[in-house]
């Protein structure tokens, strides 16, 4: 299924969603699955994939989970070819999450990094916390 609609997820609101399915990232998540098209790219799926597979979630979530957590992750996410250099965030991790919504042209930006949400709006960009999004 496919929507007009596009949002970016930071890694923390995914990680939080993969190990926590009852937690509100979980459902900002499930969310964003039911009314946006999902975007992602190289960078972002390459540091969800990173963090997501740290044993110290191992406690949380057998590996397994995750890896499938992440298959389905990709599975629904729109990859993007990001060619744009930003470097508007205090954390330049982060400048990945803002140049691919603005390639993408992403309605917002669902990130729990206060690096990220202290930045709302950024170029017109909403950056909203999971439960801000949920209200939404």
């Amino acid at each position: 299924m496919s929507f007009a609609r596009r949002i970016v997820i930071d890694t923390g609101v995914l990680i939080s969603a993969a190990i926590r399915p009852e937690s509100v990232p979980a459902l900002a998540f499930e969310k964003a699955l039911r009314q946006f098209d999902i975007q992602a790219s190289a960078a972002t799926l390459a540091e969800l994939e990173t963090v997501l597979l740290r044993a110290k979630f191992d406690r949380y979530a057998s590996r397994a989970e995750r890896l499938e957590f992440l298959e389905g992750f990709r599975a629904h996410a729109t990859l993007v070819n990001v060619t744009l250099n930003v470097t508007d965030c205090p954390d330049p991790a982060d400048n990945k999450f803002l140049a691919l919504a603005e390639t993408a042209g992403a309605e917002l930006i669902v990130a729990s990094d206060p690096h990220l949400t202290d930045m709302h709006p950024w170029r017109d960009i909403p950056i909203l916390p999971p439960a801000a999004f949920l209200l939404g």
